[in-house]
C-alpha cells in the first residue's frame, strides 16, 4: 500500500538540511531502485522552485510499504529527523486515484 510521509521543518533548518541531504537522499534512492518511490521532495518556504536562503518548510514522500508500521519505522529513521531538522512527521495511508 502507499503511504504519505508529511514532514514539517523546525525554523532555520536550511544549513542542517544542506549538511544532512546526502544521507537523506541515499535512503530515497533505495526506495526508487526498489520501485517503491512514487514522489518525494521539499516544500519551498516561498513560492519558487529555488527558494535560496528562504529554505524549506518540510517534505513530502509518497512510497509503497508493506503496512503503516513499516512506513512509520522508515520515517522515524530519516536522517533529517535524527538531525533535528523535522519538528513533526505524520505518516498516513494514501490511495492514488489520478493520474
Amino acid at each position: 500500500m502507499l503511504y504519505a510521509i508529511l514532514s514539517e521543518d523546525v525554523a532555520d533548518s536550511l544549513e542542517a538540511r544542506r549538511q544532512t541531504r546526502p544521507a537523506h537522499l541515499a535512503r530515497l534512492e533505495i526506495l526508487k531502485e526498489q520501485g517503491r518511490l512514487i514522489i518525494a521532495g521539499p516544500h519551498p518556504a516561498i513560492d519558487c522552485n529555488d527558494p535560496g536562503n528562504a529554505g524549506f518548510t518540510g517534505s513530502l514522500v509518497i512510497a509503497e510499504f508493506d503496512n503503516l508500521e513499516a512506513a512509520q519505522q522508515w520515517a522515524n529513521a530519516d536522517p533529517y529527523l535524527e538531525a533535528g531538522i523535522y519538528a513533526r512527521v505524520v505518516v498516513k495511508p494514501f490511495k492514488k486515484v489520478l493520474p
